[in-house]
Order: C-alpha cells, then structure tokens, then sequence
C-alpha cells in the first residue's frame, strides 16, 4: 500500500529558486542604487561649475575646479555641479523710501535686467555659494539701495524732480559699477520716483500757476492782436472817407471852376418867375435891379 507524502507533494508544486542569484541581483541593485558616479548636463543658456565638497585646497578656491557644459561625469560622493543661468534676468523690487539732502523722503521702484558674466561665475560661486534667487534679495538688492541713497543725498527736493533724468543716470553708473566688478552685467535699468506728498501737492500749484500765468500771457497777446486788428480797421476807414471827401472836395472845385458868369446868369435865367424883385424906399417908390445887358 502505498503512502502520500505531503511534504514532496508541495515542494513539487512550488518551484525552486537560486537564493544565490536573488541574492546577487539585489546587491547589484542596491550597489547602482548607492553607487556615487552621477552625470548631469549643463546647457547652453547655463554655467556649470564643478566643485569639491570637502576640499581644503585654497589653491583651488575652496575646491572649484572651473566652469563646464554638455554632459558633465562626477562622484556625487565628493564632487558637485553647481548651476547659474546665463541668459538675461528680470527683477521687478518693492518700492522702498530714500531721503534727499534735505531729508525728504521719496519713494523708488526699481526694475533690473541682468545677467552673469560667464568669466567671473567662479568668482561669484567662491564668493557667496548661493543661486540666482538669494543673489537678487541679497547683494544686488543691497546694492541697488545703495546706489540710491548715495546718489539722492547729492540732491535737494526741488533739484532731484526736476534733474530726474540725470539723478537716474547717477544711479545707474554707480549700480552699473558696484555689479560688474562682481561678475553682474545690468542690461536694462528703470525707476518710478515718487515725491512726498506735501512735494507733489507743491509741484501740481506751481504747475497750475505757470500754466495760469501762461493762459493770462495768451489772453494779453490775444487782446493786443485784436487791438491792432481793431485799430487797422479803423485806419483804413478813417483813410477811406478822407479819400472820398478829397475827392469829393476836388469835384466840386473842379466844377466851381468850370462854371463861368455867362452861365450862372443863364441858370438864373431859367429859374426865373418873371417877377422883379422890389423893395420899399422912402419916396415910396421901387428900385428894379437891373439885368446884365448882352454887348
């Protein structure tokens, strides 16, 4: 009679593994997982730099070996690839208070564009071991305030509004300095100024008072215009009836001439009623005048 074995019954149902080989892969595996050669790529709108993590080395400025692109091969263990962008930034900051010489307060709101001198990216890795970001609310924010308090101190209330053009030149070359000397090359540079209040209040009087003066000015002229106007016209009709009674006076001394006494008494002639004139005398009697006798 024959018996079951349960025991070769299931491990033949089971089907047999190499613990070797299990065990091999998942060294392996943890082995890639573990393992520290890493590689990255750095592009072509970017600066890569290569540095050691626990270098001593001050020959080597703290361990950077130098700038890199393309595919970039490293011991992530001891070494890492640090990145700055190349291309052109844009920072738009918070507006913040500046004093004039005279201690008026305006306020600034400044907008950058930069970007970062591949040449002295190493310099600024060394120097302050930060990105991009930290950067802007760092250094160059510490020197764009800068550039602005230095430069408004130069300048009155009065003179800092009405030389603005020349107060943000200021600005921009001692900015454009500071940020080049440490590797920052600024593009594009822009401010919106705005006065103090009592100031603004003072410039919109002073503005409505020249405009005032300039409207009275207008009207003054307008009114001599019309005034010479006005007297031109008159001259021209004084000058026109002078002429017409010159000749009018010239008519009649032309036709008083023409006119003999032949004709006077003709035209007397003719008008005559036939009724001689008479007059009273004392013997009562009547005095005839005589008419002119044709010879």
């Amino acid at each position: 009679m024959k018996t079951f074995d349960s025991q070769n019954s299931v491990s033949g149902l089971i089907p047999s593994f190499d613990l070797k080989k299990i065990f091999i892969g998942l060294a392996v595996l943890i082995a890639l997982f573990i393992q520290p050669f890493r590689f990255t790529v750095v592009d072509s709108a970017e600066i890569g730099i290569k540095f050691h993590k626990w270098s001593s080395d001050e020959t080597q400025r703290g361990g950077v070996e130098g700038t890199c692109k393309g595919w970039i091969f490293y011991n992530s263990w001891t070494t890492d690839v640090f990145r700055y962008p190349t291309y052109i930034q844009r920072k738009n900051y918070n507006s913040f208070n500046v004093n004039a010489s005279d201690a008026s307060i305006f306020s600034m709101d400044p907008q950058i564009a930069y970007r970062i001198d591949e040449g002295k990216a190493c310099d600024i890795f060394v120097k302050y071991r930060k990105g991009i970001e930290d950067l802007e609310s760092g250094y160059i924010h510490t020197c764009i305030n800068e550039a602005y308090r230095t430069c408004a101190n130069k300048y009155t209330s009065d003179s800092l509004m009405s030389h603005r053009a020349e107060f943000e030149a200021d600005v921009r070359a001692r900015l454009d300095k500071s940020l080049r000397d440490e590797g920052f090359i600024v593009e594009e540079f822009t401010s919106a100024i705005t006065p103090p209040s009592s100031l603004a209040e003072m410039i919109d009087s002073k503005n409505q008072a020249v405009q005032a003066a300039l409207k009275a000015e207008n009207q003054v002229k307008e009114a001599e215009a019309n005034a010479k106007i006005a007297i031109a016209e008159a001259k021209g009709k004084a000058e026109a009836i002078k002429i017409k009674a010159d000749g009018e006076a010239y008519y009649n001394r032309t036709i008083a001439a023409s006119l003999s006494p032949l004709i006077v008494q003709e035209d007397w002639i003719e008008k005559w009623d036939g009724k001689l004139p008479t007059t009273s005398t004392g013997s009562g009697s009547n005095i005839m005048i005589g008419l002119p006798s044709n010879r």
